[in-house]
């Protein structure tokens, strides 16, 4: 070869170094810039090798972010090919480390339109929607581009974390929310995560409270493999039976649970199902006297029949004066009540008023009138006046003016204490 050739080839050689400036060394992305990847994967189309070298400069200067110096090689790289797709990729990608994430994003939908395909895109995508503190849609971007051949490495890095992210947002949403709103946060968690105990028995927890025992149901049953005899599983289930009206098997759960160990709530909660068990046991006219806002004579008479068990099973008892006007729910309970000594009948009307309201100061009367009737060791020789304070019974004109009106449920309490003073 002749001097002069190499001379030329030499000279030809510079010429292509100054047009496509001098490349800086290639540097490994760091922090944020490690997700983001080189604008040119994913684009179908090629480029001429001076493009590609030019690109490769601004690509690198890029990662060392000077994006002063990007921008400028950008500009020269559209002064010669203003089409050239990854170098408005790479623009977009300045943009958004600058925070112009509105130009960015419009750019990138742009692109997107026109190459559905370019990975690349796709991930630039991922990213400004990460910038946007859109998880969620972040994520969505990521779980495609990760199923693709031509997948950056980092993408599945990204899936992981953006995963990790949202549930950990979604479950701090669920804490505040209501419970409505905290079930579908939840079971988005679980869509994620189905190895997230914590969320599966929150999630679990509020489709109770919400009385969806069959959805409760359905996600707790890939526990029941594993984690079956855990007291928070038992728990769960017994609820879900209590919800079905499946009392005696929470009874039954709850026993154990009371059992094996001292927290009190789980007697606790015994005690309530086995009340509940019992009210559900209940006829319809007890039901009805007990939701009463304002209790009758026949109310009364019902709540204690099934409430006080020296009134249910009373012996020995005489047959009751005939009442004419009893043809009421309740019928065989007024007439119980009769037959203890609690109502009388009008000698002349044959009337006991089944339907006359009782209100606070008539409630108060009846309810020592019961505890000395029935032989409370507490009202021996105490004046009528003075019994409910000697039989430590609430006394309804503590609280009440004399013509208050008594509900079922304030008369079902109060009978409560005096079947507990009744067994004393």
């Amino acid at each position: 070869m002749s001097k002069w050739t190499i001379l030329a080839l030499t000279a030809s050689a510079l010429l292509l170094t100054s047009c496509a400036g001098t490349t800086p060394p290639a540097v490994s992305p760091q922090g944020q810039d490690r997700y983001l990847t080189d604008p040119r994967v994913g684009f179908s189309s090629t480029a001429t090798p001076d493009l590609e070298t030019r690109l490769e400069t601004a690509w690198r200067l890029f990662l060392r972010g000077e994006y002063a110096q990007t921008r400028r090689q950008l500009a020269d790289i559209r002064s010669r090919a203003p089409e050239y797709t990854p170098a408005a990729l790479l623009e977009a990608m300045v943009d958004l480390r600058e925070g112009n994430i509105n130009t960015a994003q419009a750019a990138v939908n742009r692109i997107r339109e026109r190459n559905p395909q370019y990975s690349a895109a796709q991930v630039v995508a991922g990213e400004i929607a990460l910038a946007e503190n859109d998880t969620r849609g972040a994520l969505a971007i990521y779980r495609v581009i990760a199923q693709r051949p031509d997948a950056p490495n980092t993408a599945a890095e990204r899936v992981a974390t953006l995963e990790k992210t949202l549930t950990d947002e979604l479950m701090a949403a669920a804490q505040s929310a209501s419970d409505a709103d905290a079930i579908h946060l939840l079971a988005e968690v679980l869509s994620i995560n189905q190895a997230s105990d914590d969320a599966r028995m929150l999630l679990v927890g509020k489709l109770i409270k919400e009385r969806q025992f069959e959805e409760a149901r359905r996600y707790l049953d890939p526990l029941l493999s594993s984690a079956s005899d855990r007291s928070n599983v038992q728990e769960a289930l017994a609820e879900i039976d209590a919800g079905r009206g499946r009392y005696q098997e929470a009874i039954v759960r709850y026993e154990r649970l009371a059992r094996r160990d001292s927290n009190p709530r789980y007697q606790q909660r015994l005690e309530q199902i086995k009340e509940q068990w019992s009210l559900a046991n209940m006829p319809p006219q007890f039901q009805t006297a007990l939701e009463s806002e304002a209790i009758t004579r026949a109310d009364l008479a019902i709540l204690l029949y099934w409430k006080v068990s020296s009134v249910h099973f009373a012996q020995n008892l005489g047959a009751p004066p005939i009442a004419i006007d009893i043809d009421v729910p309740g019928r065989e309970e007024i007439i119980r009540a009769i037959a203890v000594g609690l109502y009388e009948v009008d000698p002349v009307t044959r009337r006991v008023f089944p339907q006359r309201l009782i209100p606070a100061a008539a409630l108060a009367r009846q309810a020592a009138r019961i505890l000395s009737l029935r032989g409370a060791s507490c009202a021996r020789g105490i004046p009528l006046d003075r019994v409910l304070a000697a039989c430590a019974t609430t006394d309804p004109l503590a609280t009440s003016g004399p013509d208050t009106p008594m509900t079922g449920r304030q008369t079902a309490r109060l009978l409560d204490e005096i079947e507990r003073a009744l067994g004393r």
